[in-house]
This record gives C-alpha cells, sequence and structure tokens, in this order.
C-alpha cells in the first residue's frame, strides 16, 4: 500500500466518524466529486487532531469553519496553553499524482481575512456577512482576556513550490506561515497517526486522592554522572493515568523499548485488564509494579481548590516502564467512554515513579540521553524484553524506519506494538506492517547475503547503520524482497523466522531479475507476488534440471545434482532464473524477469557460503568419528572404558541425526 493509498485510508476513517446527519461526510459513493470535497475536510480533521490532540470528531468540528463565505479560513484553533492563535487553508488533492505532483498557484490559495477578523468585523471588504462558523470564531477570539499575549500563525496545507514567500504575506496578512506540502503531511500527519506519536504532552495534569493517605508521597534526591535527579513515589488514580494515555498514547513512550502491544502481549495485558474489571476492590495496587515516568520538572501541589486532594504536574514526560500497564487502562478508558461509566477504576490506584532532571538547561543532551537510555534497560529487565527491543530507539534504526516509510510507504515495526494504536482505530491492517527481523533478513538476502540472513536474532546483533545508509536502489530491492519472503513462507514460519537459506538465495535471484524493472511500489509489490506464485514450480522443474545435467556431460554447468548446493554457485543461480522466467511466461503470469546476460553475468556465488556444503563436511567428520570408537569399543576388554565411549558414540549419532535433519530441511520444496 502507498503513503497516498494509507491517507486515503485515514480520510476515509476520520469521515466515518461523523454523526450521520452530517451529510456532506457521508456521499454517494458513486459521487466522485462530493467523495472528494468529504475527504479534503477529513483532511483538516486529520491536521486538528495530529497538531492540537483533538480526538473526537465532535472537538474537532467545533474548530471547523470552511464553507461559503468562510474569508479563506478553513479551520483554527485557540492554543491556551502556548498562546497562539492558528488559522488554517487546506488544499486536497484527489489522486495520488495530483497530490503529489500537482502545485497549487498563488491564484489557487484564496485571500485570508485574518486581519479583519481578528479586529472584530462580521463581513468581508464587499459587505458580504461571514458564516456563522467564522461569527463564531470571531466571538470566540473576542473572549479571550490577555489577546495581547497571544501570537498568530497561519498553516497552509498544499503543495504550493511556487508561491513565493512575499506573496504567502500577502495572502495572510503579513502573518507567520507555515507550509505543509504532502511530503510534510506523510511525515508530520499521517506517520505519527499511524504509530500514536501524534501530540505530544508538554505538561501532564494528574489529581491525586489523599483522603487515606498521610502525606502526598516520598522524594528524595540521587547525585549520578549527568546531573543530580530527584525521585517522588506517589500513588495516582488509575482513572488519571488512563485518561492522560488515552490523550497523548505512544508519544509518552519514546524512550520505552517497546511501544503498547496489544494482540502481541494478550496474557500480560488481560492480567492488567481483570485486576480492574473484575474487582472491587484495590488489589490492583499491590498486584502490578507501577510505572516509571520521567520529567523535565515536577509539581506537586495540594493547594488547588480541592479537598483531599493534590496535583501532580509533569513537564514533556515519558514513560519508561509500565507502558503496557498504562496503555492497557487507556484502552479500558476508551470502551467505556461514550457511556461515561467508569466505576471499574473507582479506588483503584497505580505506583508512580517519577525522575527528575534538576540539571541546569545548558547540561549537554547527549550524557542526558544516555542515562535514560541506561534507566530504560536497567527497568525492564524482564526476559520478555529482548535485545532487539532494547536497541529499537538506536538512531540509524529510526532514520532507516524513516527512510524506508518516505522512499516506500512500507511500515518497518521498529518498536514492538508501536503501529497498535493505528491498527486499533482502523487505519491500517496488521499485514501491513512489516516485522523487523524479517526486513533484515530481506535485506541481506537480496545482496547475496543469504545465509548471514538466516542467522539467528538478527535484529538485535545487526550493525543498523548500513542498512540506514542504503542506495535507493538497495531500499527497493530490499522491499521487493521483503513482500516476496512473506508471500513464499507461511504464517506460522514467518513468525519464528525459521527461513532457510536456501529460500533466502531464490530471494536474492528473484530479486536481481524482477525488482529492478518494477519502477513504483505498487509494482514492486505486484511483481513479488507474481514471483512468489510460481516459486514452488519452478523449483521443481529446477531440480529436475539440475539432476539431469550431472547426468549428462558436455556444457553442464559444475555444481554437481544437489540442487541447494546448486543455487549457491553463479551458474546455478542463473539457470534458475531462466527457470523463472520460462514459468512465468508459460504460465501467462505478468511478470518481466530479466534474463539478459548483462543481468545474468551480476548474479554471483553466495559471498558467504553455502550452508549445505557446511552440514555435508560436518556429517563426514562426525562418520570418521563413529567409525573410530566402535573400532576403539570392540577392542576394548576394560568396563569403565567401554562405558565411556558408549556415551561418547550415543551423543554422536544424536548429533548426526540432528545434521541429517537439518541437511533434509535445507533441501526442501520451498
Amino acid at each position: 500500500m502507498t503513503r497516498y493509498e494509507l491517507l486515503i485510508n485515514v480520510l476515509d476513517r476520520l469521515r466515518a466518524e461523523a454523526p450521520a446527519t452530517f451529510k456532506t461526510f457521508h456521499p454517494d459513493p458513486k459521487n466522485i466529486e462530493a467523495i472528494g470535497h468529504a475527504r479534503s475536510l477529513a483532511y483538516v480533521h486529520l491536521l486538528l487532531k495530529v497538531y492540537f490532540g483533538l480526538l473526537t470528531f465532535a472537538e474537532r468540528d467545533e474548530w471547523i469553519t470552511e464553507g461559503t463565505e468562510d474569508g479563506g479560513v478553513d479551520a483554527y484553533f485557540i492554543d491556551l496553553d502556548r498562546r497562539i492563535l492558528y488559522f488554517v487553508q487546506s488544499k486536497f488533492r484527489q489522486t495520488e499524482a495530483n497530490f503529489e505532483e500537482r502545485h497549487v498557484s498563488a491564484e489557487d490559495l484564496l485571500m485570508m481575512d485574518i486581519d479583519r477578523m481578528i479586529q472584530g468585523h462580521r463581513e468581508d471588504a464587499k459587505a458580504k456577512r461571514y458564516n456563522g462558523r467564522v461569527q463564531k470564531m470571531i466571538d470566540a477570539i473576542k473572549g479571550i482576556e490577555d489577546i495581547g499575549r497571544y501570537q498568530y500563525k497561519v498553516v497552509i496545507l498544499a503543495n504550493a513550490k511556487g508561491v513565493t514567500l512575499e506573496k504567502l504575506r500577502v495572502l495572510t496578512g503579513g502573518l507567520p506561515t507555515e507550509l505543509i506540502d504532502h511530503e510534510e503531511a506523510y511525515g508530520r500527519l499521517l506517520f505519527p497517526l499511524l504509530t500514536g506519536t501524534y501530540y505530544t504532552a508538554e505538561s501532564l495534569k494528574l489529581a491525586i486522592n489523599l483522603a487515606n493517605k498521610s502525606n502526598e508521597g516520598i522524594s528524595y534526591d540521587v547525585k549520578t554522572e549527568f546531573a543530580t535527579c530527584n525521585i517522588t513515589a506517589v500513588f495516582v488514580p488509575t482513572l488519571e493515568v488512563a485518561k492522560a494515555m488515552y490523550r497523548y498514547r505512544n508519544s509518552v513512550l519514546k524512550f520505552n523499548p517497546r511501544s503498547y502491544l496489544g494482540h502481541e502481549g494478550r496474557q500480560v495485558n488481560s492480567a492488567i485488564r481483570a485486576s480492574i474489571e473484575s474487582r472491587a476492590t484495590n488489589e490492583f495496587a499491590l498486584f502490578n509494579n507501577g510505572i516509571t515516568v520521567l520529567s523535565d520538572e515536577t509539581f506537586l501541589n495540594r493547594k488547588f481548590g480541592f479537598k483531599d486532594s493534590a496535583q501532580l504536574v509533569l513537564t514533556n514526560p515519558q514513560i519508561i516502564n509500565g507502558g503496557q500497564t498504562a496503555y492497557t487502562l487507556s484502552v479500558i478508558y476508551r470502551e467505556r467512554l461514550a457511556e461515561q461509566n467508569f466505576e471499574a477504576f473507582e479506588g483503584k490506584e497505580v505506583l508512580l515513579k517519577i525522575i527528575t532532571f534538576l540539571a541546569p538547561k545548558s547540561a549537554g543532551d547527549t550524557k542526558k540521553i544516555e542515562l535514560i537510555e541506561a534507566i530504560s534497560r536497567a527497568t525492564n529487565q524482564q526476559t520478555v524484553v529482548s535485545n532487539a527491543d532494547r536497541r529499537a530507539n538506536e538512531e540509524p534504526f529510526q532514520a532507516l524506519q524513516r527512510r524506508l516509510f518516505e522512499a516506500t510507504g512500507m511500515l518497518l515495526e521498529r518498536k514492538r506494538g508501536e503501529f497498535e494504536d493505528g491498527i486499533r482505530e482502523g487505519y491500517l491492517q496488521r499485514d501491513e506492517v512489516i516485522d523487523r527481523t524479517l526486513f533484515f533478513r530481506a535485506a541481506l538476502a537480496t545482496t547475496g547475503r543469504s545465509v548471514s540472513s538466516s542467522k539467528k536474532r538478527v535484529a538485535a546483533r545487526i550493525d543498523y547503520r548500513p542498512f540506514a545508509e542504503m542506495s535507493s536502489d538497495d531500499l527497493r530491492d530490499a522491499t521487493f524482497g521483503v513482500h516476496f519472503l512473506r508471500l513464499a513462507v507461511s504464517a506460522e514460519v514467518q513468525r519464528t523466522l525459521r527461513i532457510s537459506s536456501r529460500l533466502l538465495r531464490l530471494t536474492y535471484i528473484a530479486t536481481k531479475c524482477c525488482s529492478r524493472l518494477a519502477p513504483t511500489p505498487r509494482d514492486r509489490e505486484r511483481a513479488a507476488v507474481s514471483a512468489a506464485t510460481i516459486l514452488p514450480a519452478a523449483w521443481r522443474d529446477f531440480v529436475v534440471k539440475v539432476r539431469e545435467n550431472a547426468r549428462n556431460s558436455g556444457d553442464a554447468p559444475r555444481f554437481g545434482r544437489d540442487a541447494s548446493a546448486a543455487l549457491m554457485t553463479s551458474e546455478g543461480a542463473r539457470l534458475f532464473a531462466r527457470v523463472m522466467s520460462e514459468h512465468a511466461r508459460d504460465g501467462g503470469i505478468e511478470l518481466r524477469v530479466d534474463v539478459s546476460d548483462s543481468n545474468l553475468n551480476g548474479i554471483v556465488n553466495a559471498p558467504d557460503g553455502n550452508p549445505l556444503l557446511g552440514v555435508v563436511k560436518q556429517l563426514t567428520k562426525i562418520g570418521k568419528r563413529i567409525t573410530r570408537i566402535e573400532s576403539q569399543m570392540s577392542s576394548t576388554a576394560n568396563d569403565s572404558e567401554r562405558v565411556e565411549l558408549e556415551y561418547q558414540l550415543k551423543k554422536l549419532l544424536e548429533k548426526r541425526l540432528r545434521l541429517q535433519m537439518a541437511q533434509e530441511r535445507l533441501d526442501l520444496v520451498p
């Protein structure tokens, strides 16, 4: 699925949130023009949701002004915390080519009457009265008591490459303007929404119940290499945590080695859910280990106007342990939001450990990040947190994920569970998320390193930097390899990722012959599907040809009669490419296979060896040892020595059996 297709799916989901009475959002599916208009409105909703954390349709609709006589303003937002007044204008294009390639001119952008509106004018320069939503906006601006302290900012959603800054200032009345083109929309609106990282908490406020506590919490200072840190421990109502996580999602889990696992972590998350929903008393505080959160500043005040209560304020909070707890609470909250039934949370609290950095702002960020990562590793030592999880936040891995999405639209799961929010919201399907281990196996295989890519725990051990710096062609080949592998192996095998090096070598050959002939991401996916479809039949034919060539003399390739071993040689790989081309042609399958001499000559021997040959060598060596021990057993009369030899023989026979099974597995038909 391309980035534009992902965007359209998101816009349609946002449209579906509109009540049935909002008929503009639910036009006749056959009315292409009306569908386009509805999506253009949803595009503005996308900005409001991602930029300002307006989660529901009703919240966002309050800020929409689009319509006739809107003075060029499609939406606005008053940010009370930052004291900024935003004005939005949007130009959405219906097709992928138009959205990404067609640029609006200055004439396409409407003159925005912002200056008249903020001065309180109810009509434009031609004496035409603004629509009712604009009138409401003007009233809202009038109601801001300290409006003199506010800044004004214009956001334009459009490709406006040819519009100069001078022209933009004329259109916006000279106000600071932020231009979001299609690339910015994909990177700053779409991707954060899919990962649940779209709205960052600058300040988080939690209400604490003091009725059954002797004090608010305990607090003490700790000296570290970076600076002094303050640690505060306090029990917080689970409902407060649920509300905060519902609003901020994965954006407060950036330093956590995993995002919300959802489907993958059902057993743990079900236990958390049960302790909330199945008990009326507060065993949750006993059963749960609590949540560890980082904060730049922490304020705890019991004098804020409510009896037996205190307010906890955290600046730039980030959860580094207990993310599954916090997110599961938010899921329960979301399920009960429509009916406003939050009884399950009553009387239940969770321990919150807050680590506050007391260093001056001039202190280096590098040391701080190192300390944060060290804390994260130390507080996530459960066996379920893998080494690959702990490496998920490394900068080269993040760069690779961004680059892959920008170049191909592929969603690489850097952190387990990071796309769970997008899946739950219906923005994407689970099979559209690419497992990190599968990606690295495919990326290695498409460069010919099939044996290296078949090793265990490849995502945890590999150096991410070369992948982040891959050429554009290699990156496109890797995406072809991912699609090919996903289709060439069963779902069960893919999940455990026990993929044979022979299959990974086939991935290399298919990529060399098919990937570069497919120019677009959609073409590469179709080519991979076709190549994987003909793979079983092509392999069977290849095995027959290898054995025939081994029997015949003359110009037969010099790779023996073992098909898997032959595949690791350049001659054998070229033969398989020709077989695959024949099957595509004879089967009427739409697949272009490059079997030109110039391309086939680029196919080389597997640079990292033939695993089958390695197994054969080990079997030969073990066979000799078994013969030697059997000879010693027949000639010895010492009982204790005979027992020792029998034990050694037993171990060797077991090892030989395992290697024979490995040899059989390497030569299986895919």
